[in-house]
């Protein structure tokens, strides 16, 4: 496995409607590195954001899509998503509030 450190583990926020309603619910959704585990994620966000306390991770990869231009054809690249819950008393993540 590649040495994965933790600002390269979240590639960006999944800004989509159903991720933006389970952020009511403490739940934020991200794309993550392909490597990277649930400890990973878990350590990045509470790095990553302040007063952050990460509750439980969930994970899925998502493979990818087949495509064609003419006669070739292809795959678009995997990606890995995952949910992140947050606990109760944990501060939200600000980067969803003006969403």
């Amino acid at each position: 496995m590649a040495n994965v450190q933790y600002y390269d583990v979240i590639l960006k926020p999944v800004v989509t409607e159903k991720a933006m309603t389970q952020s009511a619910e403490k739940k934020y959704t991200f794309l993550v590195h392909p490597d990277a585990t649930k400890i990973m994620i878990k350590d990045a966000v509470e790095k990553m954001f302040d007063g952050v306390k990460v509750q439980k991770v969930n994970t899925m990869n998502c493979e990818g899509k087949n495509k064609r231009r003419g006669m070739v054809t292809g795959k678009t690249a995997k990606t890995k998503k995952a949910i992140v819950q947050l606990t109760e008393d944990s501060k939200d993540i600000e980067i969803f509030a003006g969403l």
